[in-house]
């Protein structure tokens, strides 16, 4: 599953090259280019990080930075500061207001992909690594297995896809919507509840006697991997 990136960026020119390169990288990537956009943008995909640029028109990209932090459910997504700025005390500022990294214009490409994959490896070491644990289960991705102790556990290509998409996140909280947008794709129509479906088969799978279920369903919400329930 590629991971998603959110490019803020009002230089047009500048954001479609970013987005050409991630592409090419294997990112699905969503752009913005004033901060209330992003805000809302940042809503709807549930980014796994942020490229965010300080001179922003209306809202600063330090403000917006700001704002994602304060929100619960951004809070946690990586964020990498692009500027001209690059006194000292621009990138403490920067910092401080909890990116997670800072990039000065003008900058090699190669340079930022790199950054990019060192704080992926992280902030979000499923993204990076071919076989995750949580728990007692463990998912190899390169070979497709899934195993919780020591059965095997046969998923269908959906029912991995959520577990895949949900390991990436532990703890946090993903609507249908959203569950449907990452694992169907945004342009495909299939009904919220099919995700409960899937949901009820991946549960199934998972789960035999005795074992606690580390699927977690927050009413009127959506669904999360809960690190309390699992092992």
């Amino acid at each position: 599953m590629k991971p998603t990136v959110v490019v803020i960026e009002d230089e047009a020119a500048l954001a479609t090259l970013l987005q050409y390169n991630l592409e090419h990288e294997g990112y699905q990537v969503f752009v913005a280019s004033e901060g209330e956009e992003a805000m809302l943008l940042v809503a709807e995909r549930n980014p796994d990080l942020i490229l965010l640029d300080w001179m922003l028109p209306q809202v600063s990209g330090i403000e917006v930075c700001r704002r994602l932090r304060a929100r619960g459910e951004t809070s946690n997504i990586p964020i990498i500061m692009l500027t001209a700025r690059g006194e000292e005390a621009d990138r403490i500022r920067g910092l401080d207001v909890g990116a997670d990294d800072y990039i000065t214009k003008p900058f090699s490409m190669v340079e930022l992909l790199a950054r990019i994959r060192a704080v992926m490896r992280r902030v979000r070491p499923a993204l990076a690594a071919d076989t995750v644990h949580f728990g007692d289960i463990q998912v190899d991705r390169a070979a497709h297995r899934v195993r919780r102790g020591s059965r095997d556990v046969h998923l269908g290509p959906t029912e991995f896809r959520l577990l895949e998409h949900l390991l990436q996140h532990p703890g946090r909280v993903f609507s249908r919507e959203q569950l449907l947008d990452a694992v169907w794709g945004s342009d495909v129509y299939v009904e919220t509840r099919t995700v409960d479906v899937h949901i009820g088969r991946l549960r199934k799978a998972l789960n035999d006697v005795g074992e606690n279920d580390p699927i977690r369903t927050v009413r009127s919400a959506g669904y999360a991997l809960d690190e309390t329930l699992a092992g």
